[in-house]
């Protein structure tokens, strides 16, 4: 039985050293719904009251669409800056956070509200309510992880040890996720208050 195990765990990390690409869209695959339900159950549930279906939304948008975006991004900054030094390191965290950072961040809100139903409008103007102070929070974190990775992880891990280091970022961008559904139920609860406020003045 040793033996098997050891049989499939060698010729496991065969096939994701060759399918690097493959080996990060697993991670986020497991990764992200992950951190999904890491912000559930802060927010007070568990596994009967867990909501699948949103960590199932993350799990699909970390797998089939963060990971192919990062690994075409680490493929294009490693073929134009291939030395691993900390200088380099600081390049391309900085170029990072210029380009690749904000496209992340807007087009998270914008797919994770598609993935939901909402509309394009929709889609839109969340990402117009939530960039800004997530980006803030961004900026401030992801520069000091992307050095590290740039300049001291070799580039056929680099994938996998941002989807390592996300696991936190992802649960406070599902914390973001989640304080817009708080949001919009308690708009729903003013305004269902207000109808009823409203029935109850008509009918004195």
């Amino acid at each position: 039985m040793p033996l098997s195990i050891h049989v499939l765990r060698t010729q496991w990390k065969a096939f994701t050293s060759a399918h690097p690409l493959l080996r990060g869209a697993l991670s986020y695959a497991v990764l992200w719904p992950t951190s999904s339900l890491i912000q559930q159950t802060i927010e007070g549930k568990n596994i009967k009251t867990y909501d699948y279906m949103r960590a199932l939304r993350f799990g699909i948008f970390g797998g089939l669409y963060v990971a192919p975006t990062l690994y075409g991004w680490v493929k294009l900054t490693s073929a134009m800056w291939p030395q691993m030094t900390l200088r380099v390191g600081l390049i391309k965290a900085a170029i990072e956070q210029l380009s690749y950072g904000p496209f992340a961040c807007a087009s998270f809100f914008a797919g994770m509200s598609l993935l939901e139903g909402k509309s394009k409008e929709q889609a839109v103007q969340e990402v117009k309510d939530k960039f800004v102070p997530t980006f803030k929070v961004g900026i401030c974190i992801w520069p000091i992880l992307q050095t590290i990775n740039f300049s001291m992880v070799p580039e056929r891990h680099r994938v996998v040890f941002v989807s390592i280091c996300s696991l936190m970022w992802t649960t406070f961008l599902a914390y973001m996720k989640t304080m817009e559904i708080h949001e919009e139920k308690e708009q729903q609860q003013k305004h269902y208050d207000d109808d009823v406020q409203r029935g109850k003045a008509l009918t004195l």
